[in-house]
């Protein structure tokens, strides 16, 4: 009796699911017909009067959306789009990091004029010092 039970609710649920599904698709399917007659309706509205273009029928504007969806995109909801934008971020906090590490560089010619050369040259000769020893 239990494994029925266990069946039927297995079944009511692989149903439910095939209802939502298909629910689904109608809906998806009427929002893009109510979008293109959107865009047909906006485009026969603004274009022709602002910038003096023919008006367009329906099919021509789901054409309209199709396009933009292929340039555009109209958004990316992946989580791969998120590291991007975290990725993005990260990049743009090491730039003003390094901006602000620039400023110091004003010095570096004094620096140079100073010490710098004198330093160069010294940690040159300390380093085929070391090879030298190395080699012995």
């Amino acid at each position: 009796m239990e494994h029925k039970n266990n069946y039927e609710t297995e079944v009511k649920r692989y149903v439910s699911k095939g209802f939502k599904f298909f629910f689904m698709i109608v809906i998806f399917i009427l929002l893009v017909f109510l979008m293109g007659y959107v865009v047909m309706w906006l485009w026969n509205w603004l274009m022709p009067a602002i910038f003096g273009l023919t008006t367009i029928g329906y099919w021509q504007a789901i054409g309209l959306l199709a396009l933009a969806k292929i340039l555009f995109g109209l958004g990316n909801h992946s989580s791969k789009g998120k590291q991007h934008k975290r990725a993005r971020r990260k990049k743009m906090e090491d730039w003003c990091n390094s901006r602000r590490e620039f400023s110091e560089w004003k010095h570096y010619d004094q620096f140079w004029k100073e010490e710098g050369e004198q330093a160069y040259k010294a940690y040159v000769n300390k380093i085929q010092e070391e090879d030298n020893n190395e080699k012995e």
